[in-house]
């Protein structure tokens, strides 16, 4: 029989994952680097913004070579877990599918008409849920489009994606979406080897790292990477960013007409409720953060969505306010290892939220009294799992 304590206990772990800012908030004020003891190896949480960037530029003393050990059994050999050179080297194969005249022909060709139509598809029925009609399926199909995979797939790639990125937590399951995305690119790969096409799939396929091929772990690597961090991270933030506005009528409103402002709502929510919450790094040597030692090879877990509440750096640190001074924050990362689609993320929900807000009329939260309010939830990645609303119903655009 359970005491009283188990079952606190238990009521704390399952708060504590659908909301941790409450424990990331007094871990700030009373142990800013906690140290613990995993499988009798030390590591240490870092909850505020300043230790969290300071660790985050230092590349040769907090190496980022950990995520291999916790990714790469998922995603195979990924570009997060490479420093150095070689870090760079393999970032510069995918860095020119993100530059600036990439990302203005795909507003127009793929993300612009990719939006339109899924609003054209919600448009005459009044009301939808913008998780399951919009926000699951817009980041994912424009991903999709990048790499050049069928988009027409994409629910698919939306499902492997999820589990790859939660198989630290679900290992089986991330094992079994890491296999059946690799049957089901092995073909597409083997075909742009041998007839490169205008798409990523066949910049990776065909680039070279010192004269030679990439070998298919590292193909296959970079594809199980760019899926997710290109359509789970958006797709998440995308329904933060909804929430936060609908939550707010006034802001809603001037998003609608004023598109500076709808891009500050944007940082705003990005710094308020990031859609990743936490990165790993290992100590190199033995060093020390906000003067707790730390010692070579152990894992540091930095909490950069805590760091982005930090009291000490913004008012209200709490509270989503889109009029409040500009600072840098970490949603992206940041030193070697910043967000290389953070631009295209940015252009992405600019484009998406933008075209909602501007189609559907009068758009609001569907509440139900029976039932609770939408919510952000989530421990490793934050967002909302239901957003019911309603709006004028309108016919769908003819294109």
């Amino acid at each position: 029989m359970k005491s009283d304590s188990d079952d606190e206990k238990a009521l704390r772990e399952r708060h504590l994952l659908r909301d941790p800012h409450p424990q990331w908030t007094q871990m700030r004020k009373t142990c800013p680097v906690e140290r613990h003891e995993f499988l009798g190896k030390a590591s240490y949480a870092v909850h505020r913004f300043e230790d969290v960037e300071a660790v985050l530029r230092d590349s040769e003393t907090f190496s980022s070579s950990i995520n291999q050990e916790t990714m790469g059994p998922y995603m195979g050999q990924v570009i997060l877990a490479k420093d150095g050179q070689e870090h760079t080297s393999y970032r510069n194969l995918v860095s020119r599918a993100f530059r600036a005249s990439q990302l203005e022909r795909w507003e127009s060709e793929l993300i612009q008409p990719t939006i339109d139509e899924l609003v054209d598809a919600i448009a005459p029925a009044g009301h939808c849920d913008l998780v399951a009609d919009i926000t699951s399926q817009y980041p994912v199909q424009v991903i999709a489009g990048i790499i050049g995979v069928p988009v027409e797939d994409h629910a698919r790639f939306h499902a492997w994606a999820e589990d790859i990125n939660m198989g630290p937590l679900h290992p089986e399951r991330g094992a079994v979406a890491s296999r059946a995305m690799r049957e089901y690119l092995t073909p597409i790969v083997e075909d742009r080897k041998a007839n490169p096409r205008g798409d990523l799939i066949s910049d990776i396929a065909t680039a070279e790292i010192d004269g030679e091929r990439l070998d298919d772990e590292h193909i296959y690597g970079f594809l199980r990477l760019l899926m997710p961090a290109g359509a789970e991270t958006t797709f998440r933030l995308m329904g933060n960013c909804f929430l936060a506005l609908l939550s707010h009528p006034a802001a809603l409103e001037r998003a609608k007409q004023d598109d500076a402002f709808l891009l500050r709502a944007i940082e705003e929510t990005l710094r308020w409720e990031t859609s990743v919450t936490m990165v790993n790094r290992v100590a190199t040597r033995d060093t020390e953060i906000r003067g707790v030692p730390v010692g070579k090879g152990s894992s540091i877990l930095l909490h950069t969505s805590s760091g982005n509440r930090d009291e000490s750096r913004w008012d209200a640190a709490r509270e989503w306010d889109p009029e409040r001074e500009d600072q840098h924050h970490l949603a992206f990362g940041w030193g070697r290892h910043l967000c290389l689609g953070m631009h295209l993320a940015r252009l992405e929900l600019r484009v998406g939220i933008g075209t909602v807000l501007r189609r559907l009329k009068n758009l609001a939260l569907d509440l139900d009294p029976s039932a609770d309010a939408p919510e952000i939830v989530g421990f490793a990645f934050r967002g909302p799992e239901r957003l019911p609303v309603r709006f004028d119903p309108v016919a769908a655009t003819k294109r």
